[in-house]
């Protein structure tokens, strides 16, 4: 059986989890993500597709025969994910997914409530996904082989082309020493998600310093200040906080290795906030992460050669002002 995809089952209601347990071993490993809407079919993401299971644990490809997922069998499954203390994970919840043991990220869905124009509250959760993480030992051998990560790496992918599970095999290796020099890192690890770290546990990603919680700005200047690493990696960057914190990390003699969402390439280098990151100069290589159905797939560009690629119009020169106010 596929550890994490048992792990994740294993934390939904029971009916739920039994429908889903009985998934064949041989297909739970091609499983990335659970889909749970109310009183509607149970859909899995398997990279490429939508599928469905029915009640015997049998793949279907069409909803008509699917095990429902009824409206308490959600709000139970919510109830059990939140360690029943919704109150507790309401921060997380507002920005739209919470994230637990093992690293697996729930993306919410429900009615926003709103307190001048912000919102302050989501409720009658109508849906979930249920993200599976899994650390793939050896995804990051070659791109060790090819790059100096202390040269700094930004890693940049759709959603679902492995760009966490790349920075957490990348963390794993280089803090170990497999395959290059063994290296100082320290993690921060704002959602929980890249170190699969929880409230009673986590993944081993080698020997890292883990900063769980921390906003990713603050916990990189409290790393410099206090751990002395040589290698700082974090998931999703993109604030000017991040990059200003960024850019004292690469004024501090730290490598970056971090990620960001992008499209391709171009969609890269057109975004203000990869604008932001690549002024910091603290990356000297783009990893971009190439297909959802070939995840941890990339190929690499160097900065100089991708950074003037794209002529910024006078739009988003003004969004980059915006975020550098």
């Amino acid at each position: 059986m596929d550890k994490a995809y048992m792990a994740a089952v294993g934390m939904l209601c029971p009916e739920t989890a039994m429908i889903l347990g009985r998934l064949p071993a041989s297909e739970q490993a091609n499983i990335r993500e659970i889909r749970l809407r109310r009183n509607k079919p149970v859909a899995l993401t398997d990279g490429s597709e939508t599928l469905f299971i029915r009640e015997d644990g049998v793949i279907v490809y069409t909803p008509e025969r699917a095990a429902v997922c009824t409206g308490k069998q959600l709000s139970d499954t919510f109830h059990r994910l939140c360690g029943y203390s919704v109150y507790s994970k309401q921060n997380e919840i507002i920005n739209g997914y919470i994230t637990v043991k093992g690293g697996h990220r729930i993306g919410i869905c429900g009615t926003a409530e709103l307190k001048d124009g912000k919102i302050s509250s989501v409720t009658d959760i109508s849906s979930m996904n249920i993200r599976i993480a899994r650390f793939i030992e050896g995804v990051s051998e070659r791109l060790i082989k090819e790059v100096n990560v202390f040269d700094g790496l930004l890693i940049a992918g759709a959603p679902s082309t492995g760009k966490t599970t790349m920075l957490r095999d990348i963390a794993y290796r280089v803090s170990m020493g497999i395959g290059c020099k063994r290296l100082r890192v320290c993690v921060v690890d704002e959602r929980g998600e890249l170190s699969g770290c929880s409230d009673d546990g986590e993944a081993d990603i080698g020997m890292c310093d883990i900063m769980l919680n921390y906003p990713k700005g603050e916990g990189m200047i409290r790393a410099i200040r206090s751990l002395s690493p040589q290698v700082i990696i974090a998931d999703e960057a993109g604030t000017k906080e991040d990059a200003a914190a960024i850019a004292m990390c690469a004024n501090a003699g730290v490598s970056m290795i971090a990620t960001i969402h992008a499209s391709d390439i171009g969609g890269l280098v057109r975004r203000p906030q990869a604008r932001l990151l690549l002024d910091t100069g603290a990356f000297s290589k783009i990893v971009m992460l190439d297909s959802v159905d070939k995840p941890c797939s990339y190929t690499v560009h160097s900065v100089e050669d991708v950074y003037f690629m794209t002529p910024l119009n006078d739009e988003i020169f003004e969004l980059m002002n915006k975020e550098q106010k």
